[in-house]
C-alpha cells in the first residue's frame, strides 16, 4: 500500500531547481480543505470555532491560512502568544493553554484578551496575583485512570502531568467566582493521534456530564467545552482517515443526549487541533546523497533529525514516496539515514522501497505537524526552509533556511 504526494514528480523537480533540499513544504489548497471540512462538521453548533495548536506548526504564513478560513489559535507559551498577536489574532480567537506557566507569560494572555485554560488548582491564586482573574476562564480536566474506547486503552491520564482532578476543578470554578469570573470552559486531553471516529464523540460525552455536573454543583454558566486535540492522522498507509463529518455528528449526539436536556444548549464547542489540521498537508523532501553497503543497507540523505525528529524520539512511522519511482516494485530494504552523531538518526529501518539511486528525491510524508516546529540545533546542523505550495501552482518560501550566521548569533564575545 502507498500515499500519494500533494505534488508530482515533474513540479518537485522545478522546484529544487529553485529551493536547495531539503525543506518542509505544505499544500495550501488542502490546508483550506481541511478547514472547510472541520467547520462543516461542527456547523450544527453556533459557537464553534477550531483553534489550531500553533505548536504544531508556528509559521505565519500557515497562522495567516488558517485565520482567513476562520480558525483561531491555541498558544502554549510567550512567542506563541507574540507571533498570534502579529498574525491579527486577537480577544476571544486566542486561547491559552499553558503548564508551569511563568508570570509573564499569563500576563501577556491578559493583555491580549486571550481566554486563559488554568492547568492546576494553584494557578488560581497565581493568577489573580500577577494579572488578575478574567470575566471569562478555563480549567483543565485530567479524569486520572485509563482511557479507552471499548476494550483498548488509548491512553493513561492517570499518568499525565496535565490538569486538575473533579475535585479540583469544583473548588477551582468556586473560587473563580468569587474572584469575578462570569463564564467557564472546560477542557480535555485525553489520548493522543488517534485514528478512531469514535475518540471525539466518547470525550466530548464525558465532558458534557461532568459540566452539567459542575453547573450543579457550584452554580457557575459554562460558556464553552474544549474537545482539544487527539483527533489524528494515519501515519501508515494501512489505516483508514478519520471521517471528520462522522465525528462532528457523533459530539452532536452526544450534545442532544447530555446538554440539551440539562438546558445547556448554548454552550460552544471548541476544537485545538494541530495534527489533523496539517500533519498530512505537509511533507518533508529531502535528497539521497550517499549509499553503504555493510551488515544492512544504508541510504544517506541531506536531511537529519534535526528536520524531522519524530522517528528518531518516539520510533514513530512516516511513508516514504521514492519520487518518480511511485510504481517500481519495492524490492531493496533499506534503512534511511542522516548525519547525525547518533544511530539513532534514522527516517526508516528495514523499509521495503525502489532502489534508490543517489540524486533522488525522497518525499517524507505527514511532517506537516510536529515537524520542523520540533527542529534543533545538534551537531551544529540548521533547519530547513518551508515552503508553501499554494493553491496557483506557484511555491513560496514562507521560511528561509538557517545559516551559520544565525547558528552563531547568540554567541556573545566572539566573532565568526
Amino acid at each position: 500500500m502507498s500515499k500519494k504526494p500533494f505534488i508530482t514528480k515533474e513540479q518537485l523537480d522545478k522546484i529544487v531547481e529553485q529551493f536547495p533540499t531539503p525543506f518542509h513544504i505544505y499544500d495550501e489548497k488542502g490546508i483550506r480543505e481541511t478547514a472547510r471540512a472541520l467547520n462543516a462538521a461542527f456547523s450544527w453548533n453556533q459557537g464553534f470555532k477550531e483553534y489550531f495548536a500553533v505548536k504544531a506548526t508556528p509559521n505565519p504564513t500557515i497562522l495567516k491560512i488558517l485565520k482567513e478560513e476562520g480558525c483561531g489559535v491555541d498558544c502554549s507559551s510567550l512567542t506563541e502568544l507574540m507571533m498570534s498577536e502579529r498574525c491579527g489574532f486577537t480577544g476571544n480567537d486566542i486561547m491559552f493553554s499553558s503548564n508551569d506557566t511563568p508570570a509573564e507569560e499569563f500576563k501577556l494572555a491578559r493583555k491580549l484578551g486571550a481566554q486563559i485554560n488554568l492547568d492546576d488548582l494553584t494557578h488560581v491564586e497565581f493568577l489573580d496575583e500577577v494579572a488578575g482573574i478574567p470575566e471569562t476562564i478555563c480549567c483543565r480536566f485530567n479524569p486520572g485512570g485509563y482511557f479507552s474506547l471499548g476494550t483498548d486503552i488509548m491512553d493513561n491520564p492517570g499518568d499525565s502531568k496535565y490538569g486538575m482532578t473533579k475535585d479540583q476543578m469544583i473548588e477551582a470554578y468556586g473560587k473563580l467566582k468569587k474572584l469575578g469570573a462570569k463564564r467557564f470552559g472546560i477542557h480535555s486531553f485525553l489520548a493522543s493521534n488517534t485514528v478512531n471516529n469514535e475518540y471525539y464523540p466518547t470525550l466530548a460525552k464525558q465532558l458534557f456530564e461532568l459540566a452539567v455536573e459542575l453547573k450543579e454543583k457550584t452554580g457557575v454558566t459554562i460558556d464553552f467545552i474544549n474537545l482539544s486535540g487527539g483527533v489524528g492522522v494515519p501515519y501508515t498507509p494501512d489505516k483508514e482517515p478519520n471521517n471528520i463529518a462522522i465525528i462532528g455528528e457523533g459530539v452532536h449526539k452526544a450534545f442532544d443526549e447530555v446538554l440539551v436536556p440539562a438546558g445547556m444548549g448554548d454552550v460552544k464547542i471548541y476544537t485545538e487541533l494541530g495534527r489533523y489540521m496539517l500533519a498530512p498537508n505537509g511533507a518533508l523532501v529531502t535528497k539521497a546523497i550517499h549509499e553503504k553497503h555493510i551488515y544492512k543497507e544504508y541510504i544517506g540523505v541531506d536531511a537529519c533529525a534535526v528536520n524531522l525528529m519524530r522517528p528518531a524520539m518516539y520510533g514513530a512511522y512516516h511513508h516514504i514516496t521514492v519520487m518518480g519511482k511511485e510504481n517500481a516494485p519495492c524490492e531493496y530494504t533499506y534503512d534511511i539515514t542522516g548525519s547525525l552523531c547518533e544511530n539513532n538518526d534514522k527516517f526508516a529501518i528495514d523499509r521495503k522501497l525502489p532502489k534508490i539511486d543517489k540524486g533522488d528525491l525522497l518525499y517524507i510524508h505527514d511532517t506537516g505537524a510536529h515537524g520542523f516546529a520540533m527542529g534543533y540545533n545538534y551537531n551544529g546542523k540548521l533547519k530547513s526552509a518551508e515552503l508553501l505550495f499554494k493553491e496557483d501552482g506557484t511555491t513560496e518560501m514562507i521560511r528561509r533556511g538557517e545559516t551559520p550566521e544565525d547558528y552563531f548569533a547568540t554567541l556573545e564575545g566572539f566573532n565568526f
